[in-house]
């Protein structure tokens, strides 16, 4: 199934302006009746003035009529007769006060109304419809389009079977409401039946430059309030960036300050380093006096023990084999008392 919407009813309050601006609560079935045999009279009375909307706007005791025509000529008539006779007509089928105002269509290539209404007159006159077709497309673009899609449907050049043909040049976004796209749908009313012919104008990107675009900054600033996380998370992403890079700055500011200190206190350094080994100088000459003194010491013991070890070898000089298992046991007698004699020595 199709899912198509109408390119001017989607756009209403974000680039469109609505058609009637009016407001009721109980008269709202009367008072939209009463729009529609306005704009069916207006589009009878004025066939030949190439009307492309109407639009109707209501007061407490008065009803504004505006009509948007190619030829404006024609709309008021000569000395305005058309113009009273409408606001008479008008006036019959409401009981107020009824204003006309007239607005001119200065481009209207770039009306999809206008531009269906020459397809389907050219049709109704037998003209072959891919001709009109493609000679609608390029009036189109040369007057400034960016984008023209015509359409038609029917029983084409009176052929048995109901068809539809369609020509496009240029792009037609119609899913982006930023987008300026004008819509019309005409009939032609041939020998053969009914043929639909529809139009889409693409005529570039409108941002707020119109009284349209009144609501587009609102819609702007509910953007942030979407729920789900994906859109959350999205949103957040670049304030999150933004804080990163402010917090990563003065980081990055900063490092350079500790480079600056760490170069000037390396002299400094070095003296302390050359220093440490000169303090314990004096740590050193006591070890060295200790050692010498160490070394001195066992001198007197081993001359001592001399005498001692020849006088045990003289008394058991009997037994020849106990005086060879001796030696390695008297070092061992003669090195007990150095422990006892050392310290006698120093004392």
């Amino acid at each position: 199934m199709g899912h198509k919407v109408h390119p001017y009813g989607f756009r209403i309050g974000i680039i469109k302006p609505w058609l009637a601006k009016w407001y009721a609560d109980r008269d709202y079935a009367t008072l939209l009746g009463e729009d529609m045999r306005i704009r069916q009279l207006v589009g009878k009375q004025l066939a030949n003035a190439s009307v492309s909307q109407v639009e109707i706007e209501r007061g407490i005791n008065h009803v504004t009529v505006t009509v948007h025509s190619a030829k404006p000529g024609i709309v008021i008539g000569k000395g305005g007769a058309n113009v009273e006779s409408l606001r008479t007509n008008v006036g019959k089928l409401t009981n107020k006060k009824v204003k006309l105002e007239i607005k001119e269509v200065l481009q209207p290539e770039l009306d999809a109304v206008l531009v269906a209404q020459n397809v389907a007159g050219q049709l109704e006159r037998r003209i072959a419809f891919r001709k009109a077709m493609k000679q609608a497309i390029q009036r189109s673009i040369k007057a400034g389009a960016k984008g023209v899609k015509v359409q038609v449907s029917g029983r084409l050049g009176g052929s048995e079977m109901s068809r539809t043909e369609w020509d496009r040049e240029g792009r037609i976004p119609l899913g982006t409401l930023r987008a300026d796209i004008s819509y019309g749908v005409v009939h032609a009313h041939t020998t053969y039946g009914r043929i639909g012919v529809k139009a889409w104008i693409y005529r570039g990107e409108q941002l707020g430059e119109r009284p349209g675009a009144a609501r587009t900054e609102p819609r702007e600033a509910r953007r942030p309030r979407t729920t789900r996380g994906t859109r959350a998370a999205a949103a957040e992403a670049p304030v999150a960036a933004a804080t990163a890079t402010a917090t990563a700055e003065p980081v990055a500011v900063a490092t350079p300050k500790p480079a600056a200190e760490t170069v000037s206190p390396a002299p400094a350094e070095t003296p302390r380093r050359s220093a440490a080994p000169e303090a314990p100088a004096p740590a050193r000459a006591a070890t060295a006096e200790a050692a010498t003194a160490a070394a001195e010491a066992p001198a007197p013991t081993k001359a001592a023990a001399a005498p001692a070890a020849t006088k045990r070898t003289a008394s058991r000089s009997k037994a020849a084999s106990t005086k060879e298992a001796s030696p390695s046991k008297a070092p061992s007698v003669a090195e007990k008392p150095e422990a006892p004699e050392a310290p006698a020595e120093e004392a």
